[in-house]
């Protein structure tokens, strides 16, 4: 492959020029296996990978259709393959087409490319032309244009093969649709030249020039609107008016940042699939408008979601509807002015509203999920503007979760990604049972993730009903102990609902946990006094909270911000 680096800047290079918050990045340009000619297609044996997909409704004829349609143009011989996808890294995906190389095949045709498992299905898709077999993959809505987007920063050409159905698509639907593809399968898995380049081209919308700034007129930074209006045609930020990233602001966000700026945070995620350096955190932070001495909290926030057992590579991109809950618990939380009381969750707080934002607008930003582009969220949610709060020392009779989870010394950030709150109302109870009963009932429903897949919830509770369930003799282990073994729902509900190609177990009494172990449970003491509680369900499809501490360069506990500052 090869390419070249986007430009940083749209300006001038002075002070005041705007930084691109895109990052630097290469755009790759994949040269496609050569493909056989129809008699040597004809005698070779074509692979067909399911990735479990064809398990979903009537999927499962597009693979029974195109082989009977093949086999009436000569191409006989069949392999199959059906193995998930969901969770594998990238070495895995090379593995499993180093794998299909080994088969010595023809070609292979791979689906279903539908919806969170289109990142790594292209990929696989990549890694297979690469190994030079000629590979066409299936995508189905509303992955199909997600798809479009990984294939064009990531490859520039790739043989996408779409079909508009979805999960209750009827059967003579499909049926017809498949039978119509034939004709342009064959072509993708045997043409070369011109035609190929007209059959692999990649036609999406956002960040069509290999060179972003060429073309782009510069922006005077202190034109607000200018900068807003211009940031918007290109796609980029949440779509709140944000504080331009000009040269000299982003210089001084660095105040209490002692990192190396070219310090790579993630990569490899989202459609681009570019590097997430410390200096993009830098950039999101200024248009999110943090104070400087927010940024160490910024830059743990994201050390957290890069970790593998977060499940970013999906997630960043999922139809999960759900944020990225970020819980600061430690004395950096109060030092930088955090708040964990009263509307903690709401507007009103600097600290909490910006620091949850730079997060988002970096990964918005950078790996480029462009909200109605190129992110699955089917409805989205306020939580992915910002979904951000402090756990606040003197709220909870209960230890705090830095100091459980971690180390008393140390401020540790939460992340997680879940769910928008979901209210716990229980005004009446006066006994801990009782109150218990309520929390424990909204734990669950049929349309929460976790009904499906067992995860780690948030059980947040206000100060009375944590003072409530202190008085009847609980403390944060019991109450773990009483969610985990309690909350559930009926296996029976279960069939024929919510998530496809997922295993679910019944326990001995005939229901479903929702947990994994009381370890799961994450128990919370935060907001106003009154009767409104909350559970933060969670998203869980190979992903789990990450407990990240708040580190000095030299990976010691950072105790107070002054040991940030470098300049």
């Amino acid at each position: 492959s090869s390419g070249r680096y986007f430009r940083r800047c749209f300006a001038v290079s002075d002070a005041a020029a705007l930084i691109d918050p895109r990052g630097q990045r290469e755009r790759k340009v994949l040269r496609l296996a050569q493909r056989p000619t129809l008699e040597n297609l004809s005698s070779g044996t074509l692979l067909f990978y399911d990735n479990t997909k064809m398990d979903v409704g009537h999927y499962g004829t597009l693979f029974k259709c195109l082989h009977a349609g093949l086999q009436r143009q000569g191409v006989v011989k069949r392999r199959d393959h059906r193995e998930t996808i969901r969770g594998k890294t990238a070495a895995d995906i090379n593995a499993l087409a180093r794998q299909f190389h080994a088969m010595n095949l023809a070609g292979a045709v791979i689906g279903l490319a539908d919806m969170g498992v289109c990142p790594a299905m292209v990929a696989l898709c990549i890694a297979m032309e690469e190994l030079g077999i000629p590979t066409v993959c299936l995508t189905a809505g509303p992955g199909s244009r997600l798809a479009v987007a990984h294939a064009h920063y990531r490859a520039g050409a790739l043989c996408l093969l779409p079909f508009d159905i979805y999960q209750a698509s009827d059967e003579a639907t499909i049926e017809r649709l498949a039978a119509g593809c034939v004709p342009r399968l064959l072509e993708m898995l045997s043409c070369n030249g011109a035609q190929l380049e007209v059959l692999s081209k990649i036609d999406y919308d956002v960040d069509t020039c290999v060179d972003l700034a060429i073309g782009q007129p510069s922006v005077d930074a202190e034109n607000i609107e200018a900068a807003y209006a211009h940031f918007e045609r290109l796609h980029i930020g949440d779509g709140l008016p944000f504080v331009p990233p000009t040269r000299a602001r982003v210089e001084t966000m660095r105040t209490y940042c002692p990192f190396d700026p070219d310090e790579i945070i993630l990569q490899d995620i989202g459609p681009s699939g570019a590097p997430l350096t410390v200096r993009d955190a830098l950039v999101a932070a200024v248009m999110a408008g943090c104070r400087v001495e927010y940024m160490p909290l910024v830059l743990t926030a994201l050390r957290a979601v890069a970790r593998p057992q977060y499940g970013l590579l999906q997630g960043v991109t999922t139809s999960f509807g759900g944020g990225h809950f970020m819980l600061v618990s430690g004395p950096l939380a109060q030092e930088v002015g955090m708040h964990g009381g009263q509307g903690c969750l709401g507007p009103g707080f600097r600290a909490n509203a910006t620091i949850g934002r730079s997060v988002n607008l970096a990964l918005l930003n950078v790996c480029r999920a462009a909200p109605g582009h190129a992110d699955l969220s089917c409805l989205s949610s306020p939580a992915k503007y910002s979904y951000c709060m402090a756990e606040e020392a003197g709220l909870s009779p209960w230890p705090l979760m830095h100091e459980e989870r971690v180390d008393s010394g140390a401020t540790v950030v939460m992340t997680l990604i879940a769910e928008a709150p979901h209210a716990v109302l229980d005004l009446g109870s006066t006994s801990a049972p009782n109150l218990l009963e309520t929390i424990i009932d909204c734990c669950t429903t049929l349309g929460s993730n976790n009904a499906y897949v067992p995860g780690c919830l948030v059980v947040l509770l206000n100060p009375d009903h944590a003072r409530l369930l202190y008085a009847g003799g609980y403390d944060k282990n019991r109450l773990r102990y009483e969610v985990h073994a309690r909350a559930g729902i009926s296996y029976r509900l279960l069939d024929k609902r919510g998530l496809v190609g997922i295993t679910q177990t019944a326990g001995a009494d005939g229901m479903q946990k929702i947990t994994r172990s009381p370890a799961d449970v994450e128990i919370v003491v935060g907001g106003g006094h009154g009767g409104h509680s909350a559970v933060i369900l969670p998203w869980a499809l190979n992903s789990d909270p990450v407990y990240e501490a708040v580190r000095l360069p030299g990976g010691g506990y950072a105790k107070t911000l002054e040991q940030f500052r470098w300049r």
